[in-house]
């Protein structure tokens, strides 16, 4: 029989039993972190007709989505998580509460070039908030406080939540005559960290900007410092532009709900330089940097749009929302040293150890310690001593337990601390007690932390 190689695709994480659990602890989190905001969890099929992917169509969409046909069927992988919401929607209008908080953790498919932290099948995280035909800008200034929440719930601390909005941008290149540009120039302004404020005045003046409203643009996307000085700042174009005013209502009503929301303004800025989504978004706007490593881009992104889901229902269903690519940011994390090796989740609490060739009483206090709430695993496999402890060892189990003839006649397990090597003979009950107590003690701490 010839053998074929195994081996995994390009572009697609596979991960070993370690970096494995330590990403699920990551999920984890984030499910615990919105339930506490009273989103609802949505599992979508990762498998939709291709029409419903593709009714808005287009783009890089169409060159890097896997899309097949089985029998007249023609079908396509889900490439993010929005469109899949939007359909999902329209289609449950009538059963759902408005406004409809979900968030969803699933994988998403993309055909592009695999590359460093790149892949194409990933894990993306969403949550959004839906209303129906209208949604409340207090909305808008929750979700910075959902990202903080979350991210130093992952251990997380040297990050920034930037923020803006659409409107004020729209309004400011209308108040230039650059209405019908100002997607373009928006793209250009985008570049000013790569290439620098000279650069981007040569390019916009090759776009047929003129040297004013060049001049004007630089100088309004050089508005920095802290959140009041920037809205400070704003407040002198006020009056000039409908759009651009009611942007900065939307603005600073963001930042004065973000102190009751619990984010601490050095975690959070205002950002005139962020544009995001020219085609999609249309209020506050939001990216996620951490701040020792620029080089890795926004780690969370999103914002507000208009209508969701326009393409499947006459309803309009505006909504706010963001998006995490939690692969990248696993591989990011790892690749910067950020994975704290010391608090791999274990696969279970308690091996326990047979010394005797009726299993019954090891299944038994495994059963007890299941009951309990302690994760058990029974060793039953004939291999040495030596062999059976290096196993424990391996997989970081932090307790063994022992059962031989001398235990069971005296009504004792005997347990062992592995980190400490103390052991101990207590009765099965007393053993599942200090077991549980011990564990619970460990799992005060977190598996993912930013060096310090």
């Amino acid at each position: 029989m010839e053998r074929i190689k195994p081996r995994t695709l390009s572009g697609f994480m596979e991960l070993l039993p370690a970096p494995q659990t330590q990403f699920e602890r990551m999920l984890e989190i984030l499910r615990h972190t919105y339930s506490l905001y009273g989103f609802t969890p949505l599992d979508t099929p990762v498998i939709e007709s291709a029409e419903i992917l593709l009714a808005k169509g287009g783009g890089e969409t169409e060159k890097q989505i896997y899309r097949f046909t089985k029998g007249d069927s023609d079908l396509a992988l889900r490439f993010d998580l929005t469109v899949p919401l939007a359909k999902y929607v329209a289609l449950h209008y009538g059963e759902l509460a408005f406004p409809f908080r979900r968030y969803q953790i699933g994988k998403v498919y993309r055909g592009e070039r695999a590359q460093r932290g790149r892949f194409r099948e990933f894990y993306q995280c969403d949550i959004d908030v839906i209303g129906d035909g209208k949604l409340d800008i207090a909305n808008e200034a929750e979700i910075p406080a959902i990202i903080y929440q979350a991210f130093t719930a992952l251990g997380l601390e040297r990050f920034r939540i930037r923020v803006n909005n659409r409107k004020i941008l729209t309004g400011f290149y209308a108040m230039q005559g650059l209405a019908e540009q100002s997607g373009d120039i928006m793209r250009t302004v985008d570049k000013l960290d790569k290439i620098g404020p000279d650069k981007v005045r040569a390019l916009l003046l090759e776009q047929g900007v003129s040297d004013q409203a060049a001049g004007e643009i630089l100088d309004f996307i050089a508005i920095t410092g802290d959140n009041a000085a920037v809205l400070s700042a704003l407040e002198g174009y006020r009056g000039r532009n409908e759009t651009f005013d009611q942007g900065l209502e939307e603005l600073a009503t963001v930042v004065k709900y973000l102190a009751a929301f619990g984010v601490p303004e050095d975690h959070f800025a205002v950002d005139l330089t962020i544009a995001r989504g020219l085609d999609y978004y249309t209020g506050t706007v939001y990216e996620t940097v951490m701040l020792d490593h620029p080089e890795i881009g926004s780690i969370c992104s999103g914002g507000r749009y208009d209508n969701l889901a326009e393409y499947y229902t006459d309803k309009k269903l505006p909504g706010v929302g963001i998006s995490i690519g939690l692969t990248r940011l696993f591989y990011v994390l790892g690749e910067q040293g950020y994975l704290n090796d010391d608090l791999v989740t274990a696969p279970a609490d308690v091996l326990i150890l047979p010394m005797t060739e009726d299993l019954s009483p090891a299944i038994a206090f495994a059963t007890q310690l299941r009951q309990g709430g302690v994760r058990a695993q029974v060793y039953s496999e004939q291999k040495k001593f030596k062999g059976k402890m290096s196993y424990a060892d391996k997989l970081h189990i932090p307790y063994v337990a022992f059962l031989g003839e001398e235990e069971i006649s005296q009504g004792v397990v005997k347990i062992k601390d592995m980190a400490t090597g103390d052991q101990q003979a207590l009765p099965p009950a007393q053993a599942v007690e200090t077991i549980a107590a011990a564990m619970a003690a460990r799992a005060a701490g977190k598996p993912i932390r930013e060096k310090g």
